[in-house]
């Protein structure tokens, strides 16, 4: 969520242009090229078949049973749905796509879900972490503007802008967090890939393109939301905004 102001002048608003919508742009142009990527490299290989004919539940049916994780469910989704793992009740879903489908894609990101159940099932700390945070992020991401836009509004309030600014960081915080444990299942998930035999060398360099891609997202993010937060610190964090 991008502040749609830039400067403030009691009592009314003033809109204009400021630098700092730079930061907002070249953040914008970062998660566009990122999303550009990983939708262009996994449609590529989603027309690409496996050799084995191996469907995305098939491959992650297989790592789940050879992992011991017997309790782990693998459901299908409606299309265009998105792939991920629910540690609640210890679930893999799968889009439709990716869970019928019998191409390098498929099998790449049934692979990188298993990663996040192998992580779950063995306490890795930063999932550890990240599901901790969760909770509490959720109220942050929510207030973060409101609180900033509220302490604008009276008369630039620094306690309510430096609390917003704060909570701001904490959902980037979360984002920062997030970068380990998807690496690490994406690295999971080519070992297992390759220790099974799931995809020849060939595919499996077509695997490592597309959890790359998928990955680069997430730097994305990060990235996007680190400038947004600088943006907001420029802006109001020094409490150089006053009332006229």
């Amino acid at each position: 969520m991008i502040l749609a102001y830039g400067y403030y002048r009691y009592p009314y608003y003033s809109y204009y242009w400021d630098p700092t919508y730079v930061l907002v742009l070249i953040g914008l142009v970062i998660c566009l090229g990122a999303s550009a990527l990983v939708n262009s490299t996994m449609r590529r290989y989603s027309r690409v078949k496996n050799a084995a004919g191996m469907t995305g539940e098939e491959a992650a049916r297989r790592i789940l049973d050879s992992e011991g994780l017997y309790q782990v469910q693998i459901e299908c989704l409606n299309a265009g749905q998105g792939d991920h793992y629910d540690p609640r009740s210890q679930t893999v879903r799968l889009s439709y796509e990716n869970y019928h489908g019998a191409s390098v894609t498929a099998v790449s990101v049934a692979a990188h879900e298993c990663g996040h159940a192998i992580q779950h099932s063995r306490e890795y700390a930063p999932l550890k972490f990240r599901t901790a945070l969760v909770p509490v992020v959720n109220i942050s991401s929510t207030l973060a503007m409101p609180l900033i836009l509220l302490g604008v509004l009276l008369s630039f309030n620094q306690t309510l802008i430096q609390i917003g600014i704060w909570a701001f960081a904490l959902s980037l915080l979360f984002q920062l967090v997030t970068l380990p444990v998807e690496f690490n299942a994406s690295a999971r998930a080519v070992a297992k890939v390759e220790q099974y035999g799931f995809l020849t060398v060939q595919e499996q360099s077509g695997c490592k393109k597309v959890l790359t891609a998928a990955a680069l997202t997430y730097v994305a993010a990060v990235a996007s939301s680190a400038l947004q937060l600088l943006r907001l610190v420029l802006l109001f964090g020094g409490g150089n905004r006053r009332r006229d």
